[in-house]
């Protein structure tokens, strides 16, 4: 009977889920946590290359987002609002961070077991190098770099996200893509 329930308010916008949510309705807003944790946390995840902080960071964005929820000014701009609060979060903690500290990739999202050895080997380097090469970003290119090529947000989307302007993002940008290049040239 509970998923009878939950099947209307899934296929509903955000904009809906976000006002019935903010008169109360739990479940709407059970229904917006469902559709935005996996892409919080792959964020968070990829910024911090640190799966348990990357569970606490999405964890206290939507505890905060859920809190604020009355402040949101445009019920349509939840999910923009969700990933300018978790980039926010991701920069606090890695600026809290000493600079020596190191990154385990093992601890971040492991890739897609395969049934061939050798190429599940060659994944897992490469991801673990990819995840080498990001840590080496500041956290700046690195959070402009996840929004563009991971989660497709647009250069307005971004600057708006990370409070900085087009022109801002696009250097960062294009900063984090020659590094990384430099860095990934031997996986080409």
């Amino acid at each position: 009977m509970a998923e009878a329930a939950t099947a209307p308010e899934a296929a509903l916008d955000d904009a809906t889920l976000v006002g019935r949510a903010r008169d109360g309705d739990i479940r709407a807003y059970e229904q917006l946590v469902l559709r935005y944790q996996g892409r919080m946390f792959r964020l968070a995840s990829k910024m911090l290359a640190d799966r348990a902080e990357a569970e606490d960071v999405t964890q206290e964005v939507f505890l905060t987002a859920w809190r604020r929820l009355a402040q949101l000014q445009d019920d349509a701009a939840f999910g923009g609002w969700l990933y300018r609060m978790t980039t926010n979060r991701c920069l606090n903690v890695l600026r809290a961070r000493p600079a020596h500290a190191d990154v385990d990739p093992d601890t971040t999202e492991s890739p897609q077991r395969t049934t061939q050895p050798e190429h599940a080997a060659q994944v897992h380097s490469q991801m673990a190098a990819l995840t080498m090469a990001l840590q080496r970003l500041t956290p700046e290119q690195r959070a402009c770099w996840l929004l563009r090529e991971v989660h497709g947000q647009s250069y307005e989307e971004i600057a708006d996200i990370v409070g900085t302007n087009t022109t801002a993002v696009r250097g960062r940008i294009a900063r984090a893509r020659a590094q990384l290049a430099e860095v990934m040239q031997p996986w080409r």
